[in-house]
């Protein structure tokens, strides 16, 4: 599937991409940034799973593909995946592309689930293929980085929080250029 969103981000143009967030909804009518949801996705995964600095990034991530030039709903999590890739590695890549996957699996697979969706990722879910078939919960389950996928969903699900505080985006610089083995990382 041909895409025009562009590939290869680097570390710049990511954190440049989060903070243009700031600017765009996560959905129509709601109050919570495209940022604010990166952020908490964010902090929430580094919350539940403490010294995971990919599963972390990766819900920094995740929705990039929506601030891209071209993106579409239905391909956000591939392209944002694509995107990431070379700068922030195979792991962060792999569990991005997967969070929809992920989305798709639970409501397939937890009886409540779907009940539970906020009504933006109700929406998005009939775009983006709806329950998975049986076989199709099967493959995803063999999928490198399927359970970081279904921990990377779970966090997105609580991310959408009006008004509550979590670290700025100046907290993942160092994080981000740690993943990419730029100087000003963490553990530079």
């Amino acid at each position: 599937m041909g895409t025009s969103t562009p590939a290869d981000l680097s570390v710049d143009d990511i954190l440049d991409a989060l903070a243009g967030g700031a600017a765009h909804p996560l959905g129509p009518g709601t109050a919570v940034s495209q940022l604010d949801h990166a952020l908490q996705t964010a902090a929430l995964l580094a919350h539940h799973h403490p010294g995971d600095a990919e599963l972390a990034a990766a819900g920094l991530v995740h929705d990039i593909g929506h601030l891209l030039p071209g993106g579409r709903d239905e391909t956000h999590a591939a392209d944002a995946a694509r995107a990431v890739r070379r700068t922030l590695g195979p792991r962060v890549a792999g569990i991005v592309g997967l969070h929809v996957e992920a989305k798709r699996f639970l409501v397939a697979t937890e009886q409540d689930y779907g009940a539970a969706l906020a009504g933006d990722s109700v929406t998005s879910l009939r775009h983006q293929g709806g329950a998975m078939d049986p076989g199709e919960t099967r493959r995803f389950l063999h999928q490198p980085w399927a359970q970081d996928a279904v921990a990377l969903r779970r966090a997105d699900d609580g991310a959408k929080v009006d008004g509550l505080e979590v670290r700025d985006l100046a907290h993942w610089v160092s994080t981000v250029r740690q993943l990419s083995g730029l100087p000003g990382g963490a553990g530079s």
